[in-house]
């Protein structure tokens, strides 16, 4: 799943290609992508792109006012195309292709483009045109933005404060902090030496420090490695940065145990014994707690 980091990098990515540039058309092919109906998409033709945001997971293109709203789930990908002039119309229906932006051609007669593709059955990438971002949903319940510098050791104690959630969990919930998603919570975590299953009102002055550095950094740090790559090589660069997500089996980087998993319904966790349970595994089963 795209997370802030590689959003972030879409986000630069459509600004140094697709601003200034005026959208020939939007082909709507997976038509359970499209959240919205009015404005219809087909609005955006004509329009200028003047600018592109971030909001959490939220990409935002702003068409003269109008907006392009994209979320891209846990299977959704943006592909930038050189040129769209010579693609084949595709039927609903058929393939990956939800959504194709076609813009006008540059100087040299190409007419770039992007399509929004994903993978699987789950069909949850979300697109929404809108007059107003804060209208939709997702983005009116987000939480702080944790590269805001209003993002504080201050301010996520009184977020933590009296919550008796686990901080796994707290972590992804997007209401609470917007942008972590399950891979880089596995990361924070353990860059903060924590057991996912911490309670978050439980936390100390020093392991809330702790935690806010850790997310901070590990952001940061995702955020400048994927800084200036081409969006085709967004994921390569964010598998080959994580140092416990989807790696178990495998040990650890810092102190070589063995790292391991919890698997629940739909996900799993991934977390080393030695850095952050106290070299205790935790049972692997939704509730879980220590093993004693």
């Amino acid at each position: 799943m795209p997370e802030l980091p590689e959003v972030e990098s879409l986000t630069h990515f459509l600004r140094e290609r697709a601003v200034g540039r005026t959208i020939l058309g939007v082909d709507v092919v997976g038509f359970q992508a499209l959240k919205t109906f009015d404005p219809p998409a087909t609005a955006l033709g004509g329009l200028t792109i003047t600018g592109v945001a971030r909001h959490g997971k939220f990409l935002d293109l702003d068409c003269d006012g109008l907006h392009l709203v994209i979320h891209l789930a846990r299977a959704g990908w943006l592909r930038w195309r050189e040129d769209l002039s010579g693609a084949k119309p595709v039927r609903p229906g058929k393939g990956p292709l939800a959504v194709r932006v076609r813009l006008a051609p540059d100087d040299e007669g190409s007419a770039p483009g992007f399509e929004l593709t994903e993978a699987g059955t789950q069909k949850r990438l979300a697109v929404y045109v809108t007059r107003d971002p804060g209208e939709v949903p997702g983005i009116a319940a987000l939480g702080p933005d944790p590269l805001d510098p209003s993002f504080t050791v201050a301010a996520l104690k009184r977020i933590l404060g009296g919550n008796r959630t686990q901080i796994k969990g707290l972590l992804r919930d997007q209401k609470v902090i917007a942008g972590i998603g399950n891979a880089y919570s596995d990361e924070v975590l353990h860059a903060a030496r924590m057991s996912p299953f911490k309670i978050a009102a439980a936390l100390t002055d020093a392991q809330i420090a702790d935690l806010h550095e850790a997310i901070v950094t590990t952001l940061g740090e995702a955020v400048e490695r994927a800084h200036g790559l081409a969006a085709k090589d967004l994921k390569a660069e964010k598998k080959s940065g994580l140092r416990v997500h989807n790696r178990a089996g495998q040990p650890c980087d810092v102190c070589g145990d063995t790292i391991r998993e919890v698997s629940f319904a739909d996900s799993s966790l991934q977390y080393c014994p030695t850095c952050q349970t106290g070299g205790k595994p935790l049972a692997d089963r939704r509730l879980s707690r220590l093993l004693k």
